[in-house]
């Protein structure tokens, strides 16, 4: 097992469940209210998926 992959994964999972909830606060959202924790969660989120993804796919396996 490599621990890389693994953190790699997590990190991608994290901001997966960011991004849904970005979403959800922006489908809630009325009125202008809100929109912080909507480009907070976001941004966080996207910053995880894209740092998971690229850790996953330049991580060699070595058996």
């Amino acid at each position: 097992m490599n621990l890389k992959r693994i953190f790699g994964a997590a990190l991608t999972v994290l901001g997966i469940g960011s991004l849904i909830y970005a979403a959800v606060l922006y489908v809630n959202a009325s009125g202008g209210e809100n929109y912080k924790g909507l480009v907070i969660y976001g941004m966080l989120g996207l910053l995880f998926f894209i740092a998971g993804i690229s850790l996953v796919r330049m991580t060699k396996d070595e058996a």
